[in-house]
C-alpha cells in the first residue's frame, strides 16, 4: 500500500520510521518532510497547510492511506478534504479537531460534561480581561484561544505580568487571530503527564505515558519551547491514576464529543496535571505530541499501520495495541538561541550507528549535504529496560550527532528518575 504522512517535523519522522516497519506498506511519502527523512520516505515539496495540493497529490499518485499529523491541517479540514476525494485517513475531521483548535471550546466542553479541569473565565475583549485581573487569583494562566505553535500559553506570576500578557495577546496580536479570545484560568500545581491515545470514537486505548520538558535550559529554567526532550513512561502516572483518568477524563471526553456530534477518530492527546485533588486536564491536542511521539512510538510493539487502520475502520476494540515494558528517553538538540534568534545552515552529521534513533525536525539537503534548518533540529532517542538505562543511552547517542552551535539540556528525565527511585524505596 502507498501511504503518505502530512507534516515535516520530528513527530512525523517518528511516525514514518514506525510505519516503515509494516509489511503492508510498499511506498511512503512525506509532505513536505525534510532533508533528514530522505532514507525513510520520499519527500514531496507540498506544505502541510496546502490542502488543495495535498489532495491533488494523493489522487494523482493513487495514495491508499494518509496520516495527517500536525494540528494546523487537521483544524483546517485536511481529513475532510481527503475523505471527500476517497482517501482513508488517520486523524480527526475538522469538527472534532476543534478540541485543540479552540481552547474556549475545549474548556466549555469540560465544564458542560463535568470533566475535571482548572477553573476559568473566557474573554473576547482586553478591557474586560484586564478588569477581571484586578482581583483574580495570582499566579494565573492566560491562553490564546486558537493555535499558536504550542506557545500560546503564558503563566503570569504577578498581576502586572498577567495584564501585560493580555495586552500582548489581545491588542499586540503576538499570536495573530488566535488571540481574539482568551482563557484566563486557575494556576494548578503538581506533576504534568502527557497521555496520547488511540480512539475510533467508541473505544479509547491510551498509549504509554510520557513527560515533556518545555523549558529551554537545565533545571526547568529559561523560555518555554516546543519541547526540549521527553521520557516514557512517566513514573508519576501510577496505575491508580490511570484508572481514575479512564473513568473521569478519557471515556467522558470521547462520549462528550459524540454527544456534541463531533466524533473523534485519531490520536487524542491529554495534557494532565496530577493535583492534590486528583488528575485534571490542562489541554487537549487533536494529534500526536512532539516530542512525546519520539519516545512513545519506539516502545510500541504492535504494527502501527494496523492500529491506525483499525481507528479509521472503527475496529479498535478488536485490535491488539501492545507496548514494551521498557523505557525511552529523547534529547532534543536545538540551534543555539532557540526559541528566539538562532542561526542555521550548518552541516549536520549523524553517524549511521544511531540513525535509527534520530528523528530529524529542522534540516534540508543542499547539494546533497544535510544542513540545519530550524530551531529544534532533531531528537535523539535511547531505549532501555529501565528509565535510567534509557536516559544514559539517549545521551550516549547524542555523542554521535554534531552540528555547529548545537545545544541541548543535560538533565532530561532527572525529575522522573528521582520519582522512579523514590517509588522503589531507594
Amino acid at each position: 500500500m502507498k501511504v503518505m504522512v502530512v507534516g515535516g517535523g520530528g513527530r512525523e519522522h517518528a511516525i514514518i520510521k514506525k510505519l516503515k516497519q509494516s509489511p503492508e506498506i510498499t511506498k511512503l511519502y512525506a509532505l513536505p518532510g525534510n532533508g533528514g527523512m530522505k532514507d525513510d520516505a520520499e519527500c514531496i515539496d507540498i506544505g502541510a497547510k496546502d490542502i488543495a495540493n495535498i489532495v491533488k497529490f494523493a489522487v494523482d499518485n493513487k495514495i491508499d492511506y494518509a496520516v495527517v499529523a500536525p494540528d494546523d491541517p487537521l483544524v483546517l479540514g485536511a481529513v475532510d478534504a481527503l475523505n471527500e476525494a476517497g482517501i482513508d485517513c488517520f486523524g480527526p475531521k475538522k469538527n472534532a479537531a476543534i478540541i485543540e483548535g479552540s481552547k474556549v471550546f475545549s474548556k466549555n466542553l469540560m465544564k458542560k460534561y463535568g470533566i475535571p479541569t482548572a477553573e476559568y473565565e473566557v474573554f473576547d475583549s482586553a478591557e474586560a480581561a484586564l478588569k477581571y485581573l484586578e482581583t483574580a487569583p495570582i499566579p494565573t494562566v492566560i491562553k490564546a484561544d486558537g493555535l499558536a505553535l504550542g506557545k500560546g500559553v503564558i503563566i503570569a506570576e504577578t498581576r502586572e505580568d498577567a495584564k501585560a500578557a493580555v495586552v500582548s495577546i489581545m491588542e499586540d496580536k503576538m499570536f495573530g487571530e488566535s488571540g481574539n479570545k482568551i482563557v484566563i484560568e486557575e494556576f494548578l500545581t503538581g506533576p504534568e503527564v502527557s497521555v496520547l491515545s488511540f480512539t475510533d470514537g467508541k473505544t479509547i486505548v491510551p498509549m504509554v505515558s510520557s513527560m515533556d520538558h518545555k523549558r529551554a535550559l537545565d533545571g526547568d529554567q529559561g523560555l518555554n519551547t516546543g519541547g526540549m526532550g521527553t521520557i516514557a513512561p512517566n513514573p508519576f502516572y501510577t496505575q491508580e491514576i490511570a484508572d481514575t483518568c479512564m473513568k473521569t477524563i478519557f471515556l467522558p471526553t470521547v462520549e462528550a464529543m459524540n454527544k456534541e456530534g463531533r466524533t473523534f477518530k485519531g490520536c487524542l492527546y491529554f495534557g494532565l496535571m496530577i493535583t492534590e485533588k486528583g488528575p485534571k486536564v490542562i489541554e487537549y491536542n487533536c494529534r500526536f505530541g512532539d516530542p512525546e511521539t519520539q519516545v512513545v512510538l519506539p516502545l510500541l510493539e504492535s504494527d502501527l499501520f494496523t492500529v491506525m487502520k483499525s481507528v479509521t475502520d472503527g475496529t479498535l476494540a478488536d485490535t491488539e495495541v501492545r507496548f514494551s515494558s521498557g523505557a525511552a528517553a529523547c534529547v532534543v538538540m536545538a540551534s543555539k538561541g532557540y526559541p528566539q534568534k538562532y542561526e542555521s545552515g550548518f552541516d549536520l552529521n549523524i553517524a549511521n550507528c544511531v540513525a535509527d534513533n534520530v528523528y530529524v525536525a529542522g534540516a534540508k539537503l543542499v547539494d546533497g549535504v544535510l544542513k540545519t534548518a530550524g530551531g529544534r533540529v532533531l531528537g535523539v532517542t535511547g531505549k532501555g529496560a529501565t528509565l535510567s538505562e534509557a536516559i544514559d543511552k539517549a545521551y550516549e547517542n547524542v555523542g554521535y550527532v554534531s552540528f555547529k552551535n548545537a545545544f541541548y539540556r543535560k538533565d532530561i528525565g532527572q525529575k522522573a528518575l528521582g520519582k522512579a527511585g523514590a517509588s522503589k524505596g531507594e
